[in-house]
């Protein structure tokens, strides 16, 4: 197995002993473990570091910590498969007898006769050896956010949690907290109001004036009024006739609001508390929706959602540069030859600028066609019948041309394509053309002209064709309307493709 295969990697005529951790700091003579190896024919252990024979009388002291590893096996490694079968026999042994574990130290003498001892711990299991930490055996199910196996437990895979707002429970800080700067807590600032006379307390305990606007309040200030501390404070109740004192530690507004927004069974009291949440990214996965565990697994130093936050033509680019071992071209040639060659289906349909990573809602009607016609090519049908909607709007020429040819390549392997469609390259490119008008709407819905688009263009009755043959031309207009001097400003646009752009748009120019 990879232990052995690890061990041997270590170099021929290297001294090993193969070792089985079976206590560890743990407290205890451990006099019934030691015993048990001497009855199955064992005849060394390692006690705290030392090797020990089990012929000897070993005495542990009760009350101390100790460590004991079986030594199973000593060897020198070899070549041959003899060596390597004894060698997976002890590792083996070692691992039952150590849930999984094996230890080996090796003694290796270089070239100049210095000698080097050293040793290595290996696991069965998926689990690190010196921290404890253990993983599930990986499964492709565990990398979908849409799976409970791979959905990041505090969020459930959604990236995001209603959380309090701090800006929206304290929305105008030129407020003070006498004229109802937390906005949960204001409904009345009455005296006798019992968050009033909590903030009253909290504000005399920690020094600051109720009249003293919230943002002029120190940053420990507004952390204790929204947070709480963990000094007890003072507080004095009166409602009606009655009064009491109580001493005990300020939750803090949003604490309490998050506590209560827990406990209430009232959906009325939920609802209210709702008012003052926000969507925030989940502090657990950052916003990347998958378990840690799954988040720890990377190929080429990228996990999963690193390469999903890459636009596809650099994650086309990832993929092509991945430098791997022989050993990992073995396992994983088929399937990376299946990604290389989805990645560059959609980047032949002009869509390399987008991440994987961007939920379906954002993409443009357009965009989310041409995913779906990538999705067809991979998938290699023949014999089928594509009907598309101006696939080609919101293209670059550059991008037209790739789009082009993917059509042209899946009319190729057997297909029909029905393309409704106002680009003249795409109409030059079809094999039939149909022309339907005259007008549009309404004025429209009859068959002026059918044929090549050559026949097209020699059609007498054909709008479409006057263009296509530059009989008929849009003349560009020279002249340029001023505008009224506004405009329309947008700044640091940034969301999707767009990478924090400023733009003016000039008003009354239409």
């Amino acid at each position: 197995g990879q232990i052995t295969e690890s061990i041997i990697e270590e170099g021929e005529g290297t001294k090993i002993h193969v070792m089985a951790p079976v206590v560890k700091d743990r407290k205890g003579e451990h006099k019934d473990i030691l015993e048990d190896f001497r009855k199955k024919g064992f005849v060394r252990v390692r006690v705290d570091g030392e090797i020990r024979g089990l012929d000897e009388d070993i005495e542990l002291g009760k009350n101390f910590r100790h460590n004991i590893e079986l030594v199973v096996d000593r060897l020198v490694i070899r070549e041959g498969i003899d060596f390597q079968r004894r060698l997976s026999d002890s590792v083996e042994t070692a691992c039952n007898f150590a849930e999984g574990l094996v230890t080996v130290m090796f003694n290796k003498r270089d070239d100049e006769g210095n000698e080097s001892t050293y040793e290595k711990t290996y696991s069965e299991d998926f689990a690190c050896t010196n921290c404890g930490i253990s993983f599930q055996e990986l499964t492709p199910r565990m990398f979908s956010f849409n799976a409970p196996q791979g959905a990041c437990p505090e969020c459930n895979g959604i990236g995001t949690k209603m959380e309090m707002d701090p800006d929206l429970i304290v929305p105008n800080k030129n407020l003070s907290l006498n004229d109802g700067a937390v906005v949960p807590w204001s409904k009345s600032t009455k005296k006798e109001n019992y968050y009033y006379q909590m903030l009253k307390a909290v504000a005399d305990h920690f020094g600051f004036s109720m009249d003293t606007p919230f943002k002029d309040l120190t940053e420990e200030q507004q952390h204790i009024i929204l947070y709480g501390s963990n000094e007890k404070v003072a507080f004095a109740f009166k409602r009606r006739n009655r009064s009491y004192r109580v001493n005990r530690k300020f939750e803090g507004v949003i604490t309490r609001m998050e506590r209560l927004y827990i406990e209430t069974k009232s959906n009325y009291n939920r609802s209210y508390i709702s008012k003052f949440m926000s969507d925030r990214k989940c502090p657990a996965c950052g916003g990347r929706r998958l378990r840690p565990e799954v988040l720890a697994v990377t190929v080429g130093d990228k996990n999963i959602m690193d390469v999903c936050d890459l636009s596809i033509k650099d994650s086309y680019q990832f993929f092509q540069d991945l430098e791997l071992t022989e050993r990992q071209i073995f396992i994983g040639k088929e399937i990376l030859k299946e990604i290389k060659a989805r990645l560059k289906f959609l980047v032949d349909v002009g869509l390399d600028y987008i991440t994987m990573s961007r939920s379906s809602g954002t993409l443009s009607g357009g965009e989310a066609q041409r995913i779906r016609l990538a999705t067809q090519i991979g998938s290699g049908l023949v014999g089928v019948l594509y009907i598309l909607d101006e696939p080609s709007i919101g293209l670059h020429q550059r991008d037209n041309k790739k789009l082009i040819g993917t059509l042209k390549h899946l009319r190729d392997i057997g297909n029909t394509l029905i393309v409704v469609e106002h680009d003249e390259e795409t109409i030059l490119s079809a094999d039939y053309v149909v022309d339907i008008g005259p007008g549009a709407g309404e004025h429209g819905g009859k068959i002026i002209a059918e044929g090549s688009p050559e026949e097209i263009m020699n059609s007498p009755d054909s709008i479409t064709g006057k263009y296509l043959s530059r009989r008929e031309t849009i003349p560009i207009n020279t002249e340029r309307r001023a505008g009224n001097g506004k405009f329309l400003t947008v700044k640091g646009a940034r969301e999707n493709n767009l990478k924090n752009v400023d733009v003016d748009i000039p008003l009354g120019v239409f």
